[in-house]
């Protein structure tokens, strides 16, 4: 089970991309893999040596009860401490943010996020996008 930020490649030009672990409850996780996320306004935060992902829309489980947590509270990510200093050696350019790119499960069963260094596009650029999406289903549609 996959779930993307269909959006994030289309607003920004990912430089990096990193996988780190989140810390969630059990009815969050259950919400994941039932698909019920929101990327939309999400983003990452540094904060004293540690990330944090703001803005990301887990829907309560319904049968989860008094034990739901707060849809969109603040999670932290889990990454080694040389990553976070690399990021942190990123950040330092201006015009880049940490936004993330998809949210997966690994062969052991854990939720992982994909995150990446972006730097926002301009309104041009969005533009090339699209035509060069265009370009890639055309090719698709001749090629079968």
């Amino acid at each position: 089970m996959e779930l993307r930020n269909k959006s994030a490649t289309y607003e920004y030009f990912i430089e990096e991309k990193y996988e780190a672990g989140m810390i969630l409850t059990g009815t969050e996780v259950k919400s994941l893999r039932n698909g019920t996320v929101s990327f939309t306004d999400s983003y990452c935060l540094l904060n004293n040596n540690e990330l944090f992902i703001k803005g990301l829309h887990i829907s309560p489980y319904g049968p989860g009860s008094y034990a739901n947590a707060p849809a969109t509270r603040e999670r932290k990510l889990l990454l080694t401490k040389k990553e976070i200093q690399k990021i942190q050696q990123k950040l330092r350019d201006k015009g880049l943010t940490i936004i993330p790119l998809r949210i997966f499960f690994n062969d052991r069963g854990y939720a992982k996020i994909q995150i990446g260094i972006a730097r926002g596009k301009k309104l041009h650029d969005k533009r090339e996008s699209i035509k060069q999406r265009e370009a890639d289903r055309e090719i698709k549609r001749f090629v079968k």
